[in-house]
């Protein structure tokens, strides 16, 4: 047996290359979810001092996708072109400038236009990032890897919840409310991790100078014999891979699924007020924390489960339906403990899918196919984001609460679990552990 092939290449291998790349991909994930998300902690103060509606607010919380998806595709697509290096660099430090912007607003008309700026600067970091994760993991490691990468955003509500809440109530200065404050100190993180992602992302492993020569040539072969793996996949040009019926099917579930999964992290700030009107902005930080702890447990748990037995399709599919029931269950109570108990179990199932679910294109595509898709079924899919915050916006001004819309994202998600149960998304059997996530 040759030393490159020795059991203890491949623990120093893979532990080096674990704890380069996700932590560090990890905290630009945090930053990213906290510059998009603070915008429903920042409406405790913001909706009433621009005199902004509910549907107002929900307009402008979803035309963030609008941008998002007209620029996934071409963002994912000049990623590949200059590598993700420079390109994570150039969609950071936009999107921190234009976070920061935020600040400055006088009106709904700028706030839409940033929000709808905010997603163009955006558009490509994720699935750009999911596309990157491939090229230094094997399958059999991926599942674990992404959900390790995307528990990022139940942790950035984490983080985000007492400190955003925090600065609002205690930052002031230059004639600028806390809500203001609480926009620049938390943009401008994204402006230096921008700057040093120049000098710090590795784009593939040939590169990667902090693994040993033997280290290098081991990952190297050990990527080619996965994609050689998998004779069975697609090969498809650019207009192939957005337009195939299993992608577009994708992209229907995504959809679905994010207008019940962002619907409720843009409202949650304001569902749980209207439990309490007692709480201050502090303490409806604190109180978010819950759930979202339960949350980033419950999907690290789940994609190693999926990485041990080696399916997906189910794995993706009991999440959704255990967030519908608990949705559903929300919306006809009114004590706020059982309340956010519920919330609490809504969004361990919402989380709990996404690792799962960004293997399905790797059942049926190529590698370089999978990038590709991977934007478009997220460009896609995002436009939920769109539809989620302004259908409870819609509902909240009509019935004077956020919670009847959870009803309506509850039966959303039960239907994106009957999709995603029923597909058939491989000509034969399922593909073992070790094929199964080769591109997502």
């Amino acid at each position: 047996m040759q030393a490159s092939d020795s059991p203890a290449i491949e623990r120093a291998t893979t532990r080096k290359v674990f704890w380069r790349i996700i932590p560090y991909t990890f905290a630009l994930y945090v930053i990213s979810y906290l510059d998009r998300a603070n915008l429903g902690y920042a409406a405790l103060q913001m909706n009433k001092e621009l005199a902004l509606t509910s549907e107002a607010f929900g307009f402008a919380a979803g035309i963030f996708f609008i941008g998002y998806f007209l620029f996934e595709v071409p963002s994912n697509v000049a990623l590949n072109r200059y590598g993700a290096r420079l390109w994570i660099a150039r969609v950071m430090i936009t999107w921190g400038l234009i976070s920061m912007g935020f600040a400055f607003i006088t009106g709904p008309g700028q706030f839409y236009v940033l929000r709808f700026l905010l997603g163009v600067a955006e558009a490509g970091f994720f699935p750009g990032v999911i596309v990157y994760l491939t090229y230094w993991f094997r399958a059999k490691e991926q599942a674990t890897t992404v959900a390790c990468f995307t528990a990022a955003i139940p942790v950035s509500y984490l983080l985000g919840a007492p400190l955003s809440t925090w600065i609002m109530d205690h930052a002031s200065g230059f004639g600028l409310s806390g809500w203001r404050w609480m926009l620049i100190l938390e943009g401008l993180p994204a402006v230096i991790a921008g700057v040093a992602n120049y000098f710090v992302m590795t784009d593939r492993p040939e590169q990667a100078r902090w693994l040993r020569p033997e280290e290098r040539a081991w990952l190297a072969g050990e990527l080619r014999k996965d994609q050689a793996a998998r004779q069975d996949v697609k090969h498809l040009g650019l207009l192939a891979a957005i337009t195939d019926p299993k992608v577009l099917f994708l992209s229907a579930v995504y959809f679905i699924y994010q207008v019940g999964n962002l619907g409720i992290g843009m409202w949650m700030p304001q569902i749980i007020k209207s439990l309490s009107s007692g709480l201050s902005n502090v303490e409806v930080g604190l109180i978010a924390m819950v759930p979202y702890a339960v949350a980033t447990l419950a999907m690290l748990l789940w994609s190693r489960n999926s990485d041990r037995t080696g399916e997906r399709q189910k794995h993706s599919a009991l999440p959704l339906l255990a967030a519908a029931a608990a949705l559903a269950a929300t919306g006809l109570v009114v004590d706020p403990a059982p309340a956010m108990a519920l919330i609490s179990v809504a969004l361990a199932g919402l989380y709990a899918f996404k690792s799962p679910f960004w293997s399905l294109p790797g059942l049926f595509l190529s590698r370089s196919t999978a990038a590709v898709s991977i934007a478009a079924i997220n460009s896609i899919g995002n436009l939920g984001g769109f539809a989620g915050p302004y259908a409870i916006g819609a509902i909240k001004d009509w019935t004077g609460s956020p919670l009847g819309g959870l009803l309506v994202l509850a039966g959303l998600l039960f239907l994106s679990f009957l999709m995603t149960w029923f597909a058939r998304m491989a000509d034969g059997p399922e593909p073992a552990a070790g094929a199964a996530r080769a591109s997502a």
